[in-house]
C-alpha cells in the first residue's frame, strides 16, 4: 500500500503523515552512532605529564592492597582494607568503625570541594589526567598503538579487507586488553580481603564465589568503557561535563584556541609571507591528537577533557614553521577580552570563589583531623528493655534490665569494671558472671555486649513520690589505666 492509499484508508492527513516522518528522523538524529576515534601520539610537556600521571595512579590502585602496616598479632596487617565482615576500614594507621561514618561524610565533602576548586581554577584538569576512564582509556590507547600503530596504522587497518594479519593484530590487542581488565578486577577485590591470601585462593580455586563473581563484573565494566566505549563514556554517561560549567567562571584556566592569532588560517608554504594571515596553518594535528576527537578551534564544547595534548601538537608545528608557540594554550576569558582591549593580562587563581573551596576544606578538615585525634578508644552503650518497664520483686525492691555493649578500639584485650552513679543504694547483677564486681573482659578491636539487671530500693526516687524514673549513669572504667566512660539512662518505677 502506497503512502496515498493509506492515509485515504484512515483519514488521515498528508501533512500529519510528514511530521510524524519528520518526527521520527529528528529523533533518530539525537543518537549519533560512535565515529571511532584514532588519537595520534603527541609529543610534549603535557603528554609526558599524562604519562606520568597514569603511571603513579595505576601502580596506586595495583599494588596498595600488598602493602603491609603493622597493627598488632590480633589485626589485619593490610594498609589498607576494607574488612566487611568485621566492619572496619583501615588506612595505615586509622581504624574506622561502622558507628564512625562522619568520617566518611568528611572525605567526600573534602573531594567534592577539591573537585570544585580545581574545576575553578583550571577547568576539567580531574577529567584529562586523573579519572579512571581517562587513565585506563589512555593505558587502552597505548595498547593499541603498540599493537597496530600509530594513527594514519590504525585508520589504514580499519579500511583494510579481513585477513590473517588484521585478525592477529586484533586478537592480540583485545586479548592484552581482557588481561589489563581482569587484572584490574581482581585489583579491586584485594581490597576487601587479604591480598596474598585471596591471590592464592583464587590461583587455587578455593576462594570464595563472591569474588570470582566481582572480578568477572569489573573486568567486564573495564574492558568495555576503557577499550570499547571510550569516549562515549565522558560525552553520554558522565554527568560532570554538565556540572563543570557551573564551576568555572571568566577567570577559569582552560585550554583555548586564540582565533585574533590564528585567524584566517590556512596552509602555508616554506617562504611565503605571513601578513594579512593568521598564524594556523590548518594541519588538523590539535584534532589528530585530541581523545575526544574535536578541533578546539571551534571554541569551548562539552567534550573537552582539558588534556592539553592539542597544545603539544600545536606547539610543535608552530616549531616547525618558525612561529612562537602558545597559538593553542591554557588561557582566560578575561584575558581575551583584555587582549581585545589592548590591556595587560594576568591570572587570578585568588578570588572569592576559590577562597570559599579553600576555607571549606580547611575548616572540614581541621574538624576531621580533631576527632580523629582525640576519639576515644573505649565507648559505652546502653539499651534499656522496653518490656518489661520494671520487675517488682519480693522484698519490695525494683529491678530494671539493661544491655550494654563495651567497644574496646585497642589491639589487646581489656578488663573493665561496672558501677552506676545517681542511683541510691543500686546492685548491678552481670549475666553470666557469679561475682558481679568482677572486671568485664573484651576482646581486641571488637564489641562485646552484656545482659545487666539493676536492682534499687523504692526510696531511690528520692522525696519527690510522684515520680516514676530517675536518671543514672552506668560507668566503664579500664582496669590498666583508668579510662572512663559514662552513657546516662533511666531507671524505672511503679507510677506514684
Amino acid at each position: 500500500m502506497d503512502d496515498t492509499a493509506r492515509v485515504e484508508a484512515t483519514g488521515t492527513t498528508v501533512e500529519t503523515v510528514d511530521a510524524r516522518a519528520v518526527d521520527r528522523r529528528e529523533r533518530r538524529s539525537m543518537y549519533a552512532p560512535q565515529a571511532r576515534i584514532h588519537p595520534k601520539l603527541a609529543h610534549g610537556t603535557f603528554r609526558r605529564l599524562k604519562w606520568a600521571v597514569m603511571a603513579v595512579t595505576l601502580a596506586i590502585y595495583y599494588l596498595t592492597p600488598w602493602i603491609r602496616w603493622d597493627r598488632g598479632p590480633t589485626a589485619p596487617d593490610q594498609a589498607v582494607l576494607i574488612d566487611l565482615p568485621a566492619g572496619r576500614f583501615y588506612f595505615f594507621f586509622i581504624e574506622i568503625w561502622p558507628q564512625e561514618v562522619y568520617y566518611l561524610t568528611g572525605l567526600l565533602i573534602l573531594a567534592a570541594t577539591a573537585l570544585f576548586l580545581i574545576t575553578s581554577l583550571a577547568g576539567r584538569v580531574w577529567c584529562g589526567y586523573t579519572c579512571p576512564q581517562t587513565v585506563w582509556t589512555d593505558l587502552f590507547i597505548a595498547v593499541e598503538r603498540l599493537i597496530e600503530g600509530d594513527r594514519n596504522a590504525r585508520l589504514r587497518l580499519d579500511r583494510a579487507p579481513w585477513g590473517a594479519a588484521k585478525i592477529a593484530k586484533k586478537i592480540v590487542k583485545h586479548a592484552i586488553w581482557l588481561l589489563i581488565a581482569v587484572a584490574t578486577g581482581g585489583a579491586w577485590v584485594f581490597y576487601f580481603a587479604d591480598a596474598p591470601t585471596l591471590a592464592h585462593q583464587l590461583v587455587t580455586l578455593d576462594a570464595p564465589t563472591v569474588a570470582y563473581v566481582f572480578i568477572a563484573i569489573l573486568a567486564f565494566t573495564t574492558y568495555a568503557l576503557g577499550g570499547l566505549a571510550r569516549e562515549q563514556v565522558c560525552i553520554y554517561m558522565c554527568p560532570w561535563p554538565r556540572i563543570q560549567g557551573a564551576m568555572l567562571d571568566e577567570d577559569s584556566l582552560v585550554v583555548t584556541y586564540h582565533p585574533a592569532r590564528g585567524e584566517p588560517r590556512g596552509p602555508h608554504k616554506h617562504g611565503e609571507s605571513w601578513d594579512n594571515r593568521g598564524h594556523c596553518v590548518d594541519c588538523n594535528q590539535c584534532v589528530a591528537v585530541c581523545p575526544m576527537g574535536i578541533d578546539i578551534r571551534n571554541g569551548q564544547q562539552l567534550e573537552c577533557i582539558t588534556c592539553a595534548l592539542c597544545i603539544d601538537a600545536c606547539d610543535d608545528v608552530m616549531g616547525k614553521v618558525g612561529l612562537p608557540r602558545g597559538l593553542i594554550s591554557y588561557d582566560t576569558l578575561s584575558n581575551m577580552e583584555r587582549r581585545a582591549r589592548g590591556e595587560p593580562t594576568r591570572v587570578r587563581l585568588v578570588r572569592p570563589r576559590t577562597l570559599f573551596y579553600v576555607a571549606i576544606i580547611i575548616v572540614v578538615g581541621a574538624v576531621m583531623l580533631a576527632t580523629l585525634l582525640t576519639r576515644p578508644t573505649l565507648s559505652l552503650n546502653v539499651l534499656r528493655d522496653r518490656n518489661p518497664l520494671y520487675v517488682l520483686l519480693s522484698d519490695g525492691e525494683i529491678r530494671n534490665g539493661y544491655t550494654i555493649k563495651i567497644i574496646n578500639k585497642q589491639h589487646e584485650t581489656r578488663r573493665y569494671r561496672l558501677s552506676a552513679q545517681g542511683l541510691k543504694d543500686a546492685k548491678i547483677a552481670v549475666v553470666g558472671l557469679a561475682d558481679s564486681a568482677a572486671p568485664l573482659e573484651v576482646p581486641s578491636d571488637s564489641l562485646r555486649g552484656f545482659r545487666v539487671f539493676v536492682s534499687a530500693p523504692q526510696s531511690a526516687f528520692g522525696e519527690h513520690h510522684d515520680r516514676d524514673s530517675v536518671h543514672f549513669r552506668f560507668v566503664v572504667t579500664d582496669t590498666a589505666d583508668g579510662t572512663t566512660v559514662r552513657d546516662e539512662t533511666s531507671f524505672r518505677g511503679p507510677e506514684r
